[in-house]
């Protein structure tokens, strides 16, 4: 790095990633000992810290801890973080590994948004379009994101919902639907097969926040004979691992975080 960086930030920092360990409070001895910097040193930051609220002092062992401006500032940026910014590259990405079409859709207040879809050079007349609404019951990006809610979330936008039948193989049964979801949501994909269009199946998996909630989900969507059995677990491994990179890039640190 060409750049000068400024000490005293370089260590306040290093200060602040120092609870992110398994160490939530700390003293300023502690701290001391962990950087190998001095205690006046440590001192004089995290003072300085506390005074602008990135810190704060356990009055009962007056040890230090994470502030509530820094919540504030976690929440402002996961509030403003674009989805379809963050995942258009890695959708271009995959695009170019599988030669097939790829969906983004976020969840909305109960309803499911495609926001990006990037076609592959052998693209099939498919359902989606950007801005459409996905249905929740019938499409792997639905049923990925249905996977990672509550029993009463699910049973609300379930029944709230239009079971539109629209092939022989789409599921209309609540109860049935909801039997597959602990499945897919110990897989970390869904499966559409031909439940929304004849002859097109899709893999899908879903994309989580900084705070661990589920908002968005992402799909590989090909003619069903291109999906072979030879062929489907690099395509499942492709959109797990595109999944789990939005979710880093977004915030996430949980199960399965690349």
């Amino acid at each position: 790095m060409t750049e000068r960086l400024i000490q005293s930030i370089e260590r306040a920092a290093d200060i602040l990633e120092l609870f992110l360990t398994s160490h939530p409070e700390q003293s300023i001895k502690e701290i001391s000992d962990r950087l190998n910097l001095s205690k006046s040193t440590v001192h004089g930051i995290i003072k300085t810290l506390e005074h602008r609220g990135y810190l704060e002092q356990n009055s009962d062992n007056l040890k230090y801890r994470l502030g509530i401006k820094l919540f504030e500032l976690g929440n402002y940026v996961g509030k403003h973080l674009d989805i379809g910014r963050i995942a258009r590259p890695i959708i271009k990405d995959l695009v170019e590994e599988l030669n097939e079409t790829v969906h983004l859709v976020t969840l909305q207040r109960d309803e499911l948004i495609y926001i990006e879809k990037v076609e592959g050079p052998s693209a099939l007349t498919i359902y989606s379009h950007i801005g459409k609404r996905a249905p929740f019951h019938c499409t792997g990006v639905g049923k990925a994101i249905l996977s990672q809610l509550s029993e009463e979330e699910v049973d609300r936008i379930l029944s709230s919902v239009s079971m539109e039948t629209f092939t022989e193989f789409t599921m209309t049964n609540i109860e049935e639907i909801k039997s597959i979801l602990p499945t897919i949501r110990e897989q970390g994909y869904a499966f559409d097969d031909e439940e929304i269009e004849l002859g097109l199946k899709c893999i899908a998996a879903p994309i989580f926040n900084h705070q661990g909630n589920v908002v968005a989900s992402i799909s590989c969507a090909a003619p069903k004979m291109r999906l072979d059995e030879e062929r489907l677990p690099k395509v499942i491994e492709g959109i797990k691992q595109a999944a789990a990179e939005i979710s880093r890039q977004l915030g996430y640190k949980g199960k399965n975080a690349s």
